[in-house]
């Protein structure tokens, strides 16, 4: 069994691209622009020989539509779960980061001192990311055989590799996952070895 985590690619987000102002992006519906359909078609390119026997993903449309271009009219089914979805961002949802610091230190600050507790208003911590996401990544791998790929979010990757990696939630940001990015797992005796990580879609 090999699993293979691929974040969805580069998004539109109210008119701007995913490389503009870093914001904080959790669960808004933002689709994907063109480089992400691009990247989504060579990854489909690029998997189709590992025989896929399933699709997992995130409901939100980013990954949503990123499954349904790799699954292609091929027989590999889609299954979208709610608790792949991304961090709720609550009331810091579409800010700028740089909006959010200025405007907002006292916010800014609790963010920073209790990244894993830390819950904005209306919106979830990473502790309870974590609880959300390890339970139907549990579920997951423990349910199939063979190869299969979940297309998820930044946050949601990072937690399921902090758990492979035992690396404390509140460092989940050391680990790189770029736009479009796939992240390889295997098992070996009673857990997951880390085989790919953050490995750039190779755009032409």
């Amino acid at each position: 069994m090999t699993i293979f985590l691929l974040r969805h690619g580069h998004i539109e987000f109210s008119g701007t691209e995913s490389d503009g102002p870093k914001r904080f992006l959790g669960q808004t519906d933002a689709p994907l622009n063109h480089t992400g359909r691009e990247q989504a078609r060579i990854w489909q390119s690029e998997l189709a020989e590992k025989n896929l026997t399933k699709i997992y993903a995130s409901d939100l449309v980013r990954c949503a539509e990123t499954a349904r271009i790799i699954a292609g009219n091929g027989a590999v089914g889609i299954r979208l779960l709610p608790s792949l979805r991304e961090i709720n961002l609550g009331t810091l949802e579409g800010l700028s980061m740089d909006f959010v610091r200025t405007e907002f230190p006292e916010e800014w600050k609790k963010r920073g001192d209790d990244l894993l507790h830390y819950r904005p208003e209306g919106g979830e911590s990473f502790a309870d990311l974590r609880d959300r996401v390890l339970p139907a990544f549990e579920t997951i791998a423990r349910e199939h055989e063979g190869n299969i790929l979940i297309v998820a979010h930044a946050g949601v990757i990072r937690m399921i590799l902090c758990q492979i990696l035992g690396i404390p939630v509140s460092n989940l940001f050391r680990i790189g996952q770029s736009h479009g990015c796939l992240n390889i797992l295997e098992p070996h005796k009673d857990y997951f070895r880390v085989m790919c990580l953050n490995r750039a879609c190779p755009l032409p």
